[in-house]
């Protein structure tokens, strides 16, 4: 049986080393002491950072797919939100198993009393479904449901940087505290969101392909070069 290397391209490459890298950091970080005095919170919220980044990645492949015609992000944008559904879990599983010992009457207590852990649960029962979701099966199964159901990413975009603002000691609305991180998150989900809105992607995708135009017509091309070579 032949490996067939064709398909392993640098964008698919790219996504499965930067999936698992940060993860077998913070694996090394633990076992060679470099995390904090509270490495299981620590832990905890780099996991969680890592599955907001992603979420944003997966936000990110249709918009990049339509305007630049980086059509393999299509491809791949599966793969990018099972690896956000992969990373919030293992931050869940961090909090259920590690944080609070499978102590189901203190988190249900949490839930209830912690704003940011209830939208934090939300998010993440919607990124299950997507996750539950995103295979052929259901594509099939669901038709045209199905892309309607997917649209709650868009939810969860805002959601999952909404829980992280609040679980910070900071008032992003307020401008007050930790809120440089939060804030980044904020503007970079909206931005994202709004790259989906069919005027702004159609007069990005024009305003791109009239520059590569551009570029293109100014480069000379190998032929005139080599004429022109010769010529002299």
């Amino acid at each position: 049986m032949k490996l067939d290397l064709s398909k392993f391209t640098p964008t698919r490459i790219a996504i499965h080393l930067g999936a698992w890298i940060p993860l077998l950091l913070i694996v090394f970080n633990f076992f060679s002491g470099n995390l904090s005095v509270n490495p299981i919170q620590d832990i905890e919220q780099r996991t969680g950072r890592l599955a907001i980044l992603w979420v944003m990645l997966s936000l990110s492949c249709t918009p990049l797919a339509t305007i630049f015609g980086w059509k393999e992000l299509i491809k791949r944008r599966r793969t990018v939100g099972l690896y956000a559904f992969m990373l919030a879990s293992i931050h869940v599983t961090i909090f259920l198993a590690l944080d609070y010992g499978l102590n189901w009457s203190l988190i249900w207590e949490q839930i209830l009393q912690k704003r940011f852990i209830l939208i934090g649960v939300i998010s993440f029962i919607g990124l299950s479904l997507l996750a539950a979701t995103s295979f052929t099966y259901w594509q099939k199964k669901l038709k045209k449901n199905w892309k309607r159901l997917h649209r709650i990413v868009y939810l969860i975009g805002p959601l999952v940087v909404l829980h992280y603002a609040w679980s910070k000691k900071g008032d992003l609305f307020s401008l007050q505290g930790d809120i440089v991180r939060p804030f980044i998150y904020a503007v970079v989900v909206t931005i994202l969101l709004v790259l989906r809105i069919k005027p702004v992607k159609s007069g990005l995708k024009k305003l791109w392909n009239q520059l590569t135009q551009k570029f293109t017509r100014r480069r000379p091309s190998n032929h005139s070069i080599q004429t022109e070579s010769a010529s002299r």
